[in-house]
């Protein structure tokens, strides 16, 4: 669910930096989000994303810049309550029971009994835990217990959920479980900030993707806006032919005019803007040079291709 771009925003940073020692963790950093907006931080590990959750949470403290949470200076007593944090790190007590570390959660977070026992009888049910509410979550599979684990995140109901790596260990049932958990967060309004190096992660779970490296930002955009600012719109095509070429083929009907291929080679790769015209005009000139085609491949441009243009490198995981 997109925000009204009209909207104040209810989360911003301005011009914030933080440092350990001679390393620059964050630079510069600007960034706003607007009510019910999902924005994901996407980035390497030792990009700088989780500092700066921590530095949004008052966990570490910023060296310069300025932060609001609802209009209102971080340091405003209290406004940090609007805040939701779900930690990489496993945060949960293991000798406690699913039941048990939720209501200590709420209670931890101002809800009073009353309040808590509601509020946990709906964790348990949004996670899909409640046959195992009376068991120990130290003895829960990894999935199950980054489950319990967002649960207590949002006991509060926070306005403003910040997620660090979610999904980080989890099967793929689990890892779903989750998106649906997420989508029903977003469609009540929570605003949502994850950060994440998978690139289905971003794409499937926001609104707007934020690419971050060496502790900057460096692109700000939905898929299809990052994609037009960096790669551009143009797809791959990949034609493969009967048999080797015996020299470069001469494309009359295609845009380029340029002759394409290799000789030896029984493969032709070219890039294109708009299929449904230019791809009929590509394969009729391939076989008005002669030659049969036996595989056609299209490939769109991705958040990978937008990654690796704006940086020189492949999405790593460390």
């Amino acid at each position: 669910m997109a925000a009204a771009h009209h909207e104040p925003p209810v989360l911003e940073l301005r011009d914030v930096e933080k440092s350990f020692g001679s390393l620059r963790a964050i630079n510069s950093v600007s960034l706003a989000l607007r009510g019910g907006e999902a924005v994901a931080l996407l980035g390497p590990n030792g990009a700088g994303k989780t500092t700066l959750i921590r530095c949004i949470c008052g966990l570490t403290r910023l060296d310069r810049g300025s932060m609001q949470i609802l209009g209102h200076p971080i340091e405003t007593e209290g406004i940090r309550s609007a805040l939701g944090l779900v930690p990489q790190e496993i945060a949960l007590y293991g000798d406690l029971t699913t039941k048990e570390n939720l209501y200590a959660f709420a209670r931890f977070n101002g809800l009073s009994r009353r309040a808590s026992r509601e509020r946990v009888r709906w964790a348990l049910k949004w996670t899909g835990l409640e046959k195992r509410a009376r068991d120990l979550v130290g003895f829960f599979s990894g999935g199950m217990k980054r489950r319990v684990n967002l649960a207590c995140g949002v006991m509060h109901s926070p306005q403003i959920l910040l997620l660090d790596e979610p999904t980080v260990g989890v099967d793929p049932q689990s890892r779903q479980r989750i998106f649906r958990m997420l989508e029903e967060l977003r469609d009540a309004g929570t605003t949502i900030l994850l950060t994440t190096h998978q690139l289905d992660e971003a794409e499937q779970q926001s609104d707007r993707i934020v690419i971050v490296d060496q502790g900057r930002i460096i692109a700000d955009g939905s898929k299809n806006q990052l994609v037009e600012q960096s790669v551009g719109a143009s797809r791959l095509v990949k034609i493969r032919v009967d048999r080797p070429l015996k020299g470069p083929l001469k494309m009359q009907n295609h845009l380029s005019g340029e002759p394409l291929g290799e000789a030896g080679k029984d493969v032709v790769t070219t890039r294109i803007d708009d299929v449904s015209h230019h791809l009929t005009d590509l394969l009729h000139s391939v076989r008005q040079n002669g030659y049969d085609v036996s595989d056609v491949e299209v490939h769109a441009p991705s958040l990978q291709h937008v990654f690796l243009h704006l940086t020189g490198n492949e999405l790593r995981d460390g």
